[in-house]
């Protein structure tokens, strides 16, 4: 795809957005806080706070990178001021996808996917609450809180293609599985960076809810999720 038949896709507004992102590290914005437990052939334990996202669902989507570019359409509207407030929101990341007051931008963009749709949802700045984020004009937005969970995550670069991610997700489920670690949720996908970043310079993340540590870390099963 040529610069201008993404340009002529994504719209002027949301390549904009794109932009910033590819011009900033991921550093640059907020995160969703958590840490590092354990670190085993590549995979990286960590404890996540919770925190709030915008969300939407996106149906019959032909491909991930499809689904991915009409869901940040979506939400880049919102936390430009599509919301009662009409503010803007400040960005932050990774985007997540799963198969009015401006708000600041998040990283990263996750997405995950469920049978014929994918979800996805940018994290909201820790400033707001479910009473004080800006509630989204458009009704295929929505708020909700992600509580703190263990999830085991597998980091790689390369480009945005499903190819890419299903490989590191087979990695990373064959990686727990091999540990004796039972996935907790979906499988979510996280991305740092904007589109014009270079493959190899890229930050993607693969990742999945768990029940616990791998025995050699002290973990067993549930009874860690349980006890945090």
């Amino acid at each position: 795809m040529t610069f201008n038949q993404f340009k002529r896709r994504v719209g002027p507004g949301l390549l904009g957005c794109l932009l910033l992102l590819t011009g900033g590290t991921a550093m640059s914005y907020e995160q969703a806080e958590y840490e590092v437990l354990f670190t085993k052939d590549g995979v990286e334990y960590r404890q996540y706070e919770s925190f709030l996202v915008s969300e939407t669902v996106v149906s019959a989507a032909d491909s991930y990178r499809d689904a991915g570019a009409e869901g940040f359409r979506r939400l880049y509207g919102y936390i430009t001021g599509n919301n009662r407030a009409q503010s803007k929101i400040a960005m932050t990341v990774p985007v997540r996808q799963r198969a009015g007051e401006k708000i600041a931008m998040t990283v990263p963009v996750q997405q995950s996917r469920t049978e014929d749709s994918w979800t996805m949802s940018f994290m909201l700045p820790s400033k707001y609450t479910l009473e004080t984020a800006p509630q989204p004009t458009d009704s295929r937005v929505y708020i909700r809180e992600v509580p703190g969970r263990l999830m085991a995550v597998k980091k790689f670069s390369g480009r945005l293609r499903d190819a890419n991610f299903e490989k590191h997700e087979r990695k990373l489920t064959d990686r727990i599985a091999e540990y004796g670690v039972q996935p907790a949720g979906e499988l979510e996908r996280a991305t740092y960076n904007g589109p014009f970043t270079l493959p190899f310079m890229r930050r993607n993340e693969v990742m999945v809810a768990v029940d616990g540590l791998p025995a050699e870390a002290g973990g067993n099963g549930g009874e860690f999720a349980a006890a945090n």
